[in-house]
């Protein structure tokens, strides 16, 4: 019996349809049911799933609800950021999960289980990074497998401590330029003005990492933080709803002006990354800033003959999108945060302040200076703890694998909340939303109680954040700067409204009064 080509042709469209039918409903319906089943049969509890969204709409709805107006002056940070997960928690316990449209997200906040999770990050890779992200950054945060163990030891030179020695003249600077502009900003004829610091502090941790890493000026680089920062904020809006995949294709005034501000990023910084070649080719010394730190590495391991595993040029220019946005965001926010609450603790602002001036007094602060800070680094870790910078850690789960009594399978997703277990009162105490620095006078696991993976407010494991260190050390110099040179108080028109956007940032600023000292 013989077939026409148009009855051939009718049979494969229907063959085609069909698998494609299945294949949508099976994503969008049969897979998370099989999923939920899964995870109830093993103790955890959320809500059912529903069609599509799952508790998108609810978790949004919550969220902005949340951020409709500041909050009373408290620590409770993730009854703001995280509403839907709290209210989870409060009705099913810490055993929960939720959806983020049809895949189940497994909250983790065991500090075991987190440990394991952290320290087995081939076993728990990042998540794929969200279509609209890939614009926005790529670099070491984000990649898995061969390409970040390359990076990483690549990159790892770079942040050695006597390469971060070497870049204390260009902190100091930065900061002494800071508080030159408060002091213009008070005036000669006041003793005091209401400044709001946020701006000054973005400026500061910018031109940091634009002289410590392209050994450039904060002016020079500034239109690429102004990009980058548009394009968090196009990407952050993104994310915040049901992602259909092709649609970032669409020709929508988001998508095309990410795409604008993505080609002249990659302009702006190819044109650096070329400067810096060159000057390493005619012999100069360009190996003092991260940028040419890299190049070097990168250089040594293409010599080496392993161009398989070195550094093309758009790597490279992805990870300068991560200086650029991690090493200005981590520092800026732990800057905002300690100067809030050191204004709201007055108590601890002048024990902070005493300890620098019998450390430091009125010499240069060296590293040696730096690491004998005891109560500062205690106040910023108390900070780190209360206010993380990143709120959660999101892991994918790719094979079926047991994580303690817990049977995980393919397709599945695990939360770390960070922000959930620093506030969590069984590991803490009933203090845990208060501000006590004292909880770490004897170091972390003390404070934990043992449990050294409650406090990750850099990550853990082998994915620790690479610039710690460099972000702490930092930390600590403008800390020590605003210090001898300022008191502060909370204005009457502080509004305290912490949100996540991609960190954890004042809604609406951070107004001070400073007191010339």
């Amino acid at each position: 019996m013989a077939f026409t080509l148009s009855e051939i042709a009718v049979a494969i469209l229907v063959v085609a349809t069909t698998t494609v039918a299945w294949r949508v409903l099976n994503w969008v319906w049969f897979r998370p049911k099989k999923f939920e089943k899964h995870l109830k049969k093993q103790g955890f509890h959320g809500n059912s799933y529903r069609f599509l969204y799952g508790d998108t709409k609810e978790h949004m709805s919550m969220l902005m609800a949340t951020r409709s107006e500041p909050i009373p002056i408290s620590h409770d940070v993730p009854s703001r950021t995280a509403p839907f997960l709290c209210k989870l928690v409060r009705e099913y316990g810490k055993r929960t999960f939720f959806w983020l449209g049809p895949v189940p997200r497994i909250s983790i906040m065991n500090p075991e289980m987190v440990k394991e999770v952290l320290n087995h990050n081939f076993d728990y890779p990042k998540t794929k990074l969200h279509p609209i992200f890939k614009m926005f950054v790529q670099g070491l945060p984000s990649i898995d497998g061969g390409k970040w163990t390359t990076h990483r030891r690549l990159l790892n030179p770079a942040f050695h401590t006597e390469k971060l020695k070497g870049m204390l003249p260009a902190f100091d600077l930065c900061c002494h330029e800071m508080t030159i502009k408060w002091m213009e900003m008070i005036g000669e004829e006041r003793n005091s003005c209401e400044i709001d610091v946020w701006p000054s502090l973005q400026t500061l941790t910018s031109d940091v990492i634009s002289r410590t890493a392209f050994g450039s000026s904060y002016q020079e680089g500034q239109k690429v933080f102004e990009l980058q920062t548009e394009q968090a904020d196009h990407a952050f809006k993104a994310v915040q709803s049901v992602y259909l995949p092709g649609s970032r294709y669409l020709p929508t005034k988001r998508n095309k002006r990410m795409k604008e501000i993505d080609k002249e990023v990659r302009f702006l910084l190819g044109g650096i990354i070329d400067k810096k070649m060159k000057a390493m080719k005619a012999g100069e010394d360009g190996t003092n800033d991260l940028l040419g730190i890299l190049l070097e590495a990168n250089s040594k391991e293409l010599g080496q003959g392993n161009r398989n595993v070195g550094m093309s040029i758009d790597d490279v220019i992805e990870e300068c999108k991560v200086f650029y946005v991690a090493g200005q965001e981590t520092t800026s926010i732990l800057l905002v945060w300690t100067l809030v609450l050191l204004s709201m603790y007055p108590d601890w602002q002048d024990r902070a302040r005493k300890e620098v001036l019998q450390v430091i007094g009125d010499d240069k602060a060296d590293m040696s200076h730096l690491n004998h800070l005891k109560i500062v680094t205690m106040i910023l870790y108390e900070v780190l703890r209360l206010y993380p910078p990143a709120s959660a850690l999101i892991r994918q789960i790719n094979k079926e694998i047991t994580l303690a009594d817990i049977t995980l399978l393919p397709g599945m997703q695990i939360v770390l909340p960070i922000s959930q277990i620093h506030h969590d009162h069984d590991i803490w105490g009933a203090d845990a939303e208060e501000f006590k620095p004292e909880r770490f006078s004897e170091g972390v696991s003390k404070a934990t109680n043992n449990h050294v993976a409650a406090f990750f407010p850099f990550g853990g494991g082998p994915r620790i954040c690479i610039g710690q260190n460099f972000a702490l050390l930092e930390a600590k110099l403008a800390m020590a700067t605003i210090l001898r040179k300022f008191s502060f108080e909370l204005s009457p028109s502080y509004k305290h409204a912490p949100v996540n956007k991609l960190t954890l940032q004042p809604e609406y600023g951070a107004s001070l009064i400073l007191h010339k000292l």
